[in-house]
């Protein structure tokens, strides 16, 4: 069963945290508080679709620090500060961040922000678990067979593979019939569109 969304509020003035978790379990969410990015980071990572509302500036590991050692991609970050400036606020967004918001907050735009990031986030999570689906099928077919597949992929038909490739016709349509079976798929465009997952496989972001 898939896991719930869930908010993360990251402060080091308590106060904050307090007003922000009220304010977001209101609106809905299912909400955490963490006095810092060191307490947060000891916490297990959050599988499911995740949005965090972290402070850019507190002692220790910074906003930025923080989201630049985030395991994955699929958690959407939405920045906070009261020392913002217009350069802290373009390194955010550079980063990847969903929003910058300066304090005092506010309340009603973060709750419309945090909607939109955890929207964001289900959709990466449910790309993350196609792509890992798509991964494991894929590490079953042969080398010979991942040619096939990405000229299958291209619309070449068997002759044409078969004359790329300096094989037989029938052995072609002998991997042809493998690639269909060990990819759960029906048709080329099937094949095309997991072809698409694999390639958009990538480390996390670079913030």
């Amino acid at each position: 069963m898939p896991l719930p969304p869930k908010v993360f509020v990251i402060d080091d003035e308590p106060t904050v945290v307090r007003l922000l978790e009220r304010l977001l379990t209101g609106a809905g969410f299912d909400v955490e508080g963490y006095p810092s990015a060191d307490a947060f980071l000891v916490r297990p990572h959050y599988q499911g679709p995740a949005c965090l509302v972290v402070d850019q500036v507190m002692p220790g590991c910074t906003g930025l620090q923080l989201a630049e050692m985030l395991p994955s991609d699929t958690a959407q970050v939405i920045f906070i500060s009261g020392q913002s400036s217009v350069d802290v606020a373009v390194q955010a967004m550079r980063s990847g961040a969903v929003d910058f918001l300066s304090k005092p907050i506010d309340l009603e735009r973060l709750v419309g922000v945090v909607r939109h990031a955890l929207v964001r986030s289900v959709s990466a999570v449910e790309t993350a678990s196609a792509q890992r689906h798509v991964a494991v099928r894929w590490a079953t077919l042969t080398p010979r067979e991942r040619e096939v597949c990405l000229l299958m992929a291209r619309g070449l038909l068997n002759k044409q593979i078969a004359a790329q490739l300096g094989a037989s016709e029938k052995t072609i349509k002998i991997h042809r019939a493998r690639v269909y079976r060990k990819l759960e798929v029906t048709s080329v465009t099937e094949i095309a569109r997991l072809i698409d997952l694999i390639q958009a496989r990538s480390p996390r972001r670079s913030h």
